[in-house]
């Protein structure tokens, strides 16, 4: 009998293991939260690393696995030996850890506020089944919220100002009149403020985000019910990035935002999707050669990418989709490094001639002009 029971417990383990193993020779070290989302991932709606369904439950986990990271290090701090504990409470080390837990404290309200938000525009939230928040998640809601200064804050103002400015004055090159009538799309969008400085100049323009993550905390600015009016939140934005700080009171310093309020409106539309699965508006190119491209009121006249095409898992496949959304004559505007991830996790990493090689490849019959200037040799910008 005891055999038997071995032999179950052994079958049982067995593939579960292969699978661990599989992974990890793939290069993909998951921690056991994600194994078992990979193993269950049936139970829930959808736990896929963006779903509304995993942000919205790491967003209402925030501040127990931000306390979590304060508890290890506090651990970590309290096995020094006693000389060196000393040494550590003479320069004020434990009331950094304190302050730690502080500002993740105030950081937590934005996070719940986020969540409460998302539960009131997607109700079936509520009783979706519950996704545990692993550091991954930590590490992207954290990444989101410090979005809200660099996009909506006085703070990355003059950030905004370096990097929009090449493709906000490209396309202030036309005319107001035409403006309305221009349609724009801005895959990778984040939290939107690249989009609506595009809308503000009068074009119509389409924000479009895959990540949940970013999705839910733009729209605690969108919405009226949690957004009245200028500088009405803050952030600690740095509290938990110990590395690089010159002082510790710059560390956990407070930043108001937003610096305005937007709107979604006629002229700014938020498309929460995957941009590789945008549906191809009629009368854009096709690449069957044997169909004429026509020219239509659809499709997009500019696509406009922004620290955007080096996430791509497939750079190819993100060029073509760009060329079939663009109306015939329509242009792409790039701007941004070639920072691939490494270790083989892009299927192609490619470098600014190769980049510009496989856009002529790919291109419609009726090629936008392509060519490449930068703001710093780093960030090419193609058009």
């Amino acid at each position: 009998m005891a055999t038997n029971t071995f032999d179950l417990v052994l079958g049982c383990l067995f593939p579960i293991a292969l699978l661990l193993v599989g992974y990890r020779l793939r290069g993909q070290f998951l921690s056991w939260s994600d194994l078992w989302d990979h193993l269950f991932a049936g139970n829930a709606p959808n736990t896929g690393y963006f779903s509304l369904e995993r942000a919205y439950h790491s967003y209402l986990q925030y501040l127990t696995l931000s306390h979590n990271d304060v508890r290890r290090m506090r651990t970590s701090y309290a096995s020094l030996d006693r000389a060196h504990k000393n040494l550590g409470y003479k320069i004020g080390y434990p009331r950094k850890l304190d302050r730690l837990w502080e500002a993740t404290s105030m950081n937590a309200t934005l996070a719940a506020d986020i969540a409460d938000l998302a539960a009131k525009e997607h109700p079936e939230l509520k009783y979706s089944p519950k996704i545990q928040a692993n550091t991954g998640d930590l590490a992207r809601v954290r990444e989101s919220l410090k979005h809200f200064v660099r996009d909506w804050s006085e703070v990355g103002k003059q950030e905004r100002e370096r990097t929009f400015a090449p493709i906000l004055n490209l396309l202030s090159r036309i005319e107001p009149e035409r403006r309305d009538r221009t349609r724009i799309l801005v895959p990778g969008s984040g939290l939107g403020r690249l989009a609506w400085e595009i809308s503000q100049l009068g074009f119509n323009t389409t924000a479009n985000e895959l990540s949940y993550f970013m999705i839910l905390a733009f729209r605690l600015l969108l919405s009226p019910d949690t957004t009245q009016e200028v500088k009405q939140h803050k952030i600690r934005p740095y509290a938990h990035w110990f590395s690089h700080q010159r002082t510790t009171e710059n560390l956990f310093r407070s930043v108001p935002f937003p610096d305005v309020v937007p709107r979604l409106g006629p002229n700014f539309q938020l498309l929460e999707d995957d941009f590789l699965k945008i549906p191809v508006p009629a009368g854009t190119w096709s690449s069957d050669q044997t169909q004429s491209p026509t020219h239509s009121s659809q499709g997009y006249d500019y696509i406009v990418t922004l620290f955007f095409i080096d996430t791509s898992f497939n750079a190819f496949a993100t060029m073509e989709q760009i060329f079939k959304l663009l109306k015939p004559g329509g242009s792409w505007v790039n701007l941004g490094p070639l920072l691939w991830s490494g270790g083989g996790q892009c299927k192609v990493e490619l470098s600014l001639e190769e980049l510009l090689a496989a856009a002529e490849e790919i291109g419609p019959p009726l090629r936008p002009t392509i060519h490449a200037t930068a703001i710093s040799p780093s960030f090419p910008t193609v058009t």
